[in-house]
């Protein structure tokens, strides 16, 4: 049951390199998703592909078992939430929900789905009289009515402001109070992508580097593509003897008699915390201690890197090396 795609490669041009190259992802009922990677990945070429906008060139999409690679998108029953809101500007709310709705669904329906999204007080206005966070709520609202199977976001909060973002994300957690499916989530915020996912999948130029817990993928990452990119600053990576250590700003201690010294360069606050690039002869490490934390830029300070939260990789394969 649920939602998968199998071996997907979808291609823009035979003389360039696919998008999605054997792209393999699995959403149980009741279970999201969420896909994290950087600008160009493929994230929403995933979507597309899955919703039916997209041809595959190879693989399958399954629903509940079911080969659906060859339905058209109406008959997928795959709704999918685009960044921009896309509700038709000339129609009211209701309207646009209405529109929606899948035929047969009880007529109380969009007010109850209304409701439940928190836009039942903006029905009868246009969309370009609602906030952002209205007419995402909305557009969720008009995908929840057209019944269907399995439900994909593509980057719901990006053209949001941080205030709105928080009680959107909200929203998106709540669904599973209405929508029992599988959800797919992507984003490029890996905190976001922590905070929603049941699982977590990094898509880095067309291939799922890693997949799994989040916090498993976070801390232990199967490949270096993926320790580059998970993180508010990046895992340390330093060359060892034909491996690459990898350990994250947060795991490095700052100790008197830390196996390595280093001169702070740099000092980065970011509020409750603040990063210091440290340089030591095997290469800038960042940490992270609190603000309060005295060191300033230009001292020197012994690091400290705990065996247990070291990870390392084969320099050649960037494969981490278990």
């Amino acid at each position: 049951m649920g939602l998968a795609a199998d071996a997907l490669v979808v291609s823009y041009a035979k003389h360039l390199a696919p998008a999605l190259d054997r792209v393999s992802i699995d959403v149980a009922d009741g279970k999201t998703l969420a896909v994290v990677g950087p600008s160009g990945a493929g994230k929403t070429t995933l979507l597309r592909a899955i919703a039916g906008l997209l041809p595959i060139r190879e693989g399958d999409v399954l629903l509940r078992g079911d080969s659906v690679a060859r339905l058209p998108p109406q008959e997928r029953r795959i709704a999918l939430v685009f960044q921009d809101d896309a509700l038709f500007d000339n129609m009211t709310v209701r309207q646009n929900l209405r529109f929606a709705q899948r035929r047969g669904k009880r007529g109380d329906a969009v007010a109850a789905t209304a409701t439940a999204l928190h836009v039942d007080k903006h029905l009868d206005r246009r969309p370009r009289q609602l906030s952002g966070g209205e007419r995402q709520r909305a557009s969720i609202a008009r995908a929840l009515l057209s019944d269907p199977l399995a439900l994909l976001l593509d980057e719901p909060l990006a053209h949001l402001d941080p205030s709105l973002r928080r009680s959107v994300r909200d929203e998106v957690l709540g669904l599973r109070q209405r929508f029992v499916g599988p959800i797919l989530y992507v984003t490029h915020d890996h905190v976001e992508a922590m905070s929603v996912g049941d699982s977590l999948a990094v898509l880095v130029e067309g291939r799922i580097e890693d997949v799994g817990e989040p916090q498993r993928v976070y801390d232990s990452p199967r490949t270096v593509a993926v320790a580059r990119f998970l993180g508010e600053r990046p895992m340390n990576l330093l060359a060892d003897a034909g491996t690459i250590v990898g350990i994250r700003p947060e795991r490095v201690a700052l100790a008197v008699d830390g196996a390595l010294r280093g001169r702070i360069a740099r000092r980065e606050p970011t509020g409750a915390d603040a990063y210091l690039d440290v340089e030591t002869p095997r290469g800038t490490i960042v940490v992270r201690v609190a603000a309060s934390h005295a060191v300033q830029p230009g001292g020197v300070v012994g690091l400290d890197l705990p065996a247990e939260h070291v990870r390392r990789f084969d320099a050649q394969t960037g494969i981490a090396i278990e």
